[in-house]
């Protein structure tokens, strides 16, 4: 395998020229980082990572805390994470909470004290003072996709005015007998975005002169089509007390309800309208109206976030980016029908 010395005298440079060009810290022309580079891949050049860390004091690791790997969001963050993190010559280091609480202190009085990263990057991690107070003694750049950490630089959206907004539109189409289903049992992994999106749709109906109806409001324990089929189950076969439309918090329990109310013979969007939250994949499938919270984008600023801190440490960076949330109206939704 070639060395750096090989590089250096194929391409006619020194040895710490090619240090410098490879790894992209210290100005080198464009033509010569090109040359560089041509070499060392022709001669098959890798760059020690061990020597590199000795020289910067660098690994070119993240550590990645998720607290499930087989739920929608955090597959589809930790999918965008790892892609744009690899394709900026950084390796990661997953460290998956799911598997007990044993396991979960061991990540954090163990794993993480250990330093063999650059920065932690959280996917919507809910951790306790303590579990904080560790990751912030190792004294690297915490960021937070998907909700609020003290100390670190977090990028999340509002999930009371997602909620909002989902029920502002169900309003707007002149319904008035809206139900909501929503969490029940709170994960202690979580945040509560179940309690918060609920707070948006009974603040919609305030404003609207509307008094939210306890028994509209379906629980249901985790995101997913099965719990949403039993909740709008429950909702649309009531035969005295049925409501015109349906705010799902999630695109997946959107899904479970559109079978449901197929199921009870009932027409999505003619005699019930339904919207989620999320633009999970399955929603344009399914023709759902949706509050779009675009976790890819979020990733990918996570990323972009972290990296700029790596690279500028004495910048300041924002410490909470508020992402956007956007209505994206299909098929589920329609105005309320006039009734006979």
């Amino acid at each position: 395998m070639a060395g750096i010395i090989d590089v250096a005298r194929e391409a006619g440079v020194s040895t710490a020229t090619v240090s410098r060009a490879l790894s992209g810290k210290d100005y080198v022309s464009p033509e010569t980082k090109e040359l560089v580079q041509e070499v060392a891949n022709r001669l098959g050049y890798v760059p020690s990572s061990s020597a590199y860390t000795l020289v910067t004091g660098r690994t070119r690791n993240i550590g990645v805390v998720v607290p499930y790997v087989d739920r929608w969001f955090f597959s589809t963050a930790l999918e965008t994470i790892d892609r744009e993190l690899v394709k900026a010559g950084y390796d990661v280091t997953l460290y998956n909470l799911s598997s007990g609480d044993a396991h979960r202190e061991s990540v954090f009085t163990n794993s993480l004290p250990r330093k063999r990263f650059d920065a932690v990057l959280c996917i919507a991690v809910k951790m306790t003072d303590e579990e904080m107070a560790a990751l912030n003694k190792v004294n690297k750049p915490i960021v937070s996709v998907g909700g609020l950490l003290e100390g670190a630089h977090c990028i999340t959206i509002n999930d009371s005015a997602a909620g909002q907004l989902a029920t502002e539109h169900l309003l707007a189409m002149g319904h008035t007998q809206i139900a909501m289903i929503g969490g029940g049992s709170t994960d202690e992994k979580l945040f509560s975005v179940f309690d918060e999106r609920r707070e948006g749709y009974e603040t919609a109906l305030k404003l609207a002169a509307i008094k939210p109806r306890s028994a509209w409001y379906k629980q249901v324990n985790k995101y997913a089509i099965s719990e949403g089929y039993s909740a709008a189950k429950q909702l649309l076969g009531d035969p005295h007390n049925s409501p015109t439309a349906i705010f799902a918090s999630s695109d997946e329990l959107a899904v479970g309800a559109m079978l449901a109310a197929k199921d009870l013979g009932l027409s999505v969007p003619d005699d019930v309208s339904i919207v989620g939250v999320d633009n999970h994949e399955l929603a344009d499938f399914f023709g759902i109206t949706t509050v779009d919270q675009n976790v890819t984008g979020q990733a990918e600023l996570s990323v972009k976030t972290l990296l700029k801190m790596l690279d500028n440490p004495t910048e300041d960076a924002e410490m909470v980016v508020d992402w956007p949330v956007e209505l994206v109206v299909r098929s589920s939704t329609t105005r309320v029908r006039a009734k006979d």
